[in-house]
């Protein structure tokens, strides 16, 4: 029940912040990515902002083996740089560019985004669900690298 708890006020916090800081505006998203127009650099200072947070996550994961519910903690990320994290990120980046979204904001944007937000919230949700079989196929089709 305490992970339920903790669970729903991260989320809650995390809507927000998307929310407050703009990250749910599509417009204000693109204007970000656009460094040769009208770029709007405030999103830096969103980026920024996450970073600090989440480099003490790492710091206190390096201490702790567990969450306060009991739960254990996930191990570190890998730092190798392959291709399923470059073709990944490249695929995020068209994404986030071509939507002005991301998966966090689009489903904090759920309840006013209106017909677009759902066809990109479906075909999102359908990505995440065929991904992991396709890598599958993949893997089993060429020997790893």
């Amino acid at each position: 029940m305490l992970r339920h708890v903790i669970a729903l006020i991260a989320g809650g916090l995390f809507g927000s912040g998307l929310f407050i800081s703009g990250m749910t505006d599509t417009a204000k998203v693109q204007g970000w990515l656009d460094v040769f127009g009208a770029w709007d650099p405030t999103l830096a200072f969103v980026m920024g902002g996450a970073m600090i947070p989440m480099a003490l996550a790492w710091w206190i994961r390096s201490k702790r083996h567990t969450a306060l519910t009991g739960a254990p903690l996930p191990p570190a990320p890998s730092k190798e740089i392959d291709s399923k994290l470059v073709i990944g990120s490249v695929m995020f980046g068209v994404g986030w560019g071509l939507a002005g979204l991301c998966p966090g904001p689009s489903i904090a944007s759920l309840s006013y985004g209106g017909p677009g937000l759902y066809i990109f919230v479906a075909a999102m949700v359908t990505g995440m669900a065929v991904a992991p079989l396709l890598r599958a196929r993949l893997d089993r089709a060429v020997p790893a690298e």
